[in-house]
């Protein structure tokens, strides 16, 4: 058991829902009708000199204007809440290569992008595929169910709303900091169980060399520095790993009460995002969820996301331990999933 944990943490991360919702203008960023004629120029650039969208950088989809706002959003994102929603760019004008190509360039501002799985996707696609979670290799973002309250594998991650659902999928936001706080004030003994190298499951993306799932706790303390790493439902499946660090009833006590507080109302916040909103989330700091969804029977209207894994220039160091999953923890050249013969590609497809 973990016994030199870190005391109650003040920073701007440690924010609960209710404040936020009430002050949405510390979080929500409207473009200006100039910035999105830029981010439009810009893609069209990309177009006329064919080129793909994983060559898009910063250098070569050059934003004036909205290019210092981004610069402050990325402070944002790293040292201040944790997240922010860019509402919005008109994407019923774009075809789905131009929106992406727009997506990606301004993800190109704020990181550098990852593969985010086995097919070396760096732009991904959130939407029902019509499979099941409780299938070993598949990814819940795969499905409509609920996420439940999770990081993903980079420092950012990036949404562009192009179709939301017929009925629910909203956005949840909550602060690890926060939980933490939470927690120690009513439990040390059990917050101090999530410091532990619990197990998760990769679900079948596996780099060389690796096991079939990583050991990294729930929360790590470094450098004066807590992170966190969580996805519930992989921890519970990594069980069936006969070499995986065992549960004990404690622990998942532990992980339960986690879960309680990251559900709080109190805690959390809500957001629908609608076509051509933009949110970037730090995954250091933040949790994020997706609430199930009901779906249009047309499937040309179905709720689709397109996604970013983005790894910060300007990020703080890791835990060395990250460097199971993130592949490295070098700033700025970390994160995503890497397995054997994968390369970098953005399809413009979900599938």
């Amino acid at each position: 058991m973990q016994t030199d944990i870190p005391s109650r943490q003040e920073s701007p991360l440690a924010w609960y829902g209710p404040d936020l919702h009430a002050d949405a203008d510390k979080w929500v960023i409207q473009l200006s009708a100039a910035e999105i004629v830029e981010i439009e120029v810009a893609a069209n650039n990309v177009a006329a000199h064919d080129r793909p969208i994983v060559a898009i950088n910063k250098d070569n989809f050059p934003l004036p204007l909205l290019g210092p706002r981004l610069k402050k959003l990325s402070t944002q994102l790293i040292d201040g809440i944790g997240f922010a929603l860019l509402r919005r760019i008109p994407v019923e004008r774009y075809s789905v290569q131009q929106a992406a190509a727009m997506f990606y360039g301004i993800g190109a501002h704020l990181g550098y992008a990852r593969m985010q799985n086995a097919s070396g996707h760096v732009l991904g696609h959130v939407c029902d595929l019509n499979k099941h979670s409780d299938e070993p290799s598949v990814r819940i973002y795969q499905t409509h169910e609920r996420q439940t309250f999770h990081t993903d594998s980079s420092d950012i991650v990036g949404l562009l709303c192009l179709k939301k659902a017929k009925k629910g999928g909203e956005s949840l936001l909550v602060s690890a900091v926060t939980i933490y706080n939470e927690m120690l004030e009513a439990r040390p003994d059990l917050v101090r169980l999530l410091f532990d190298p619990i197990a998760t499951d990769r679900r079948g993306e596996i780099p060389q060399g690796m096991q079939p799932y990583f050991s990294i706790p729930v929360y790590s303390w470094d450098r004066d520095n807590l992170t966190v790493m969580y996805q519930r439902q992989y921890i519970d499946s990594a069980q069936r790993f006969d070499d995986a660090m065992r549960l004990t009833s404690a622990h998942i006590q532990a992980l339960d009460m986690f879960d309680e507080f990251a559900n709080d109302p109190n805690l959390n916040l809500s957001m629908q995002l609608e076509p051509g909103d933009m949110q970037f989330v730090y995954n250091h700091g933040l949790l994020h969820d997706r609430t199930g969804f009901e779906d249009w029977p047309d499937l040309e209207e179905r709720r689709h996301l397109l996604r970013l894994w983005l790894s910060a220039p300007n990020d703080r160091p890791l835990p060395a331990v990250f460097e199971e999953r993130f592949g490295s923890v070098e700033i700025g050249n970390r994160g995503g999933i890497t397995v054997p013969g994968a390369e970098p590609c953005a399809p413009l497809e979900p599938h």
